[in-house]
């Protein structure tokens, strides 16, 4: 091989094995303000899903969606911790959800950070108030990064745990 006495390009470098969690784990969404949340993982669910609280649209939409101001709930145990945080709504899609009902609904991009992965992520919003879980982790959002252990749950807690106390320390 000929390349004019260069050296080759280093070869890329081998992509991780996908990270085991299991059917639920803490997770964060740092961008809404949002920590230690428990979402249910949900490889049935295309979409993910979180639940708000209200949502008011600011101004007009402009070119890459409108501005809101979104009050979110975190902790169904505790109504009356709420986070606020305003959000880009880029585009409304239509969800069917597991019981068969359609529903039009904002789409976000945020970034999730679940265990040590960090990476941006769509994200419906609708009223989740009569469910167990506040958030739902689709397919799209684990795919690529983690594999789904349906008999194991919050193998990461202990991750994320670290991390709590890490940011104590430097406090």
């Amino acid at each position: 091989l000929n390349n004019g006495g260069r050296m080759p390009p280093p070869p890329a470098p081998a992509p991780s094995p996908p990270i085991r969690i299991g059917w639920k784990e803490y997770l964060d969404l740092p961008d809404l303000g949002l920590r230690r949340l428990k979402g249910k993982i949900d490889t049935g669910a295309r979409t993910s899903t979180l639940h708000v609280q209200d949502l008011v649209y600011l101004g007009s939409p402009a070119a890459g969606g409108q501005a809101a101001e979104v009050t979110f709930a975190p902790d169904r145990r505790d109504a009356t911790r709420l986070v606020t945080a305003r959000v880009r709504v880029l585009r409304h899609v239509l969800v069917t959800d597991s019981g068969g009902h359609r529903e039009l609904r904002p789409l976000i991009e945020t970034e999730l950070v679940l265990g040590p992965v960090r990476k941006r992520i769509y994200l419906t919003l609708t009223d989740r108030s009569g469910m167990l879980f506040r958030m739902i982790l689709g397919r799209k959002a684990v795919e690529g990064d983690f594999c789904v252990d349906p008999a194991a749950k919050y193998l990461l807690r202990a991750w994320h745990r670290r991390r709590v106390e890490l940011n104590r320390e430097r406090r």
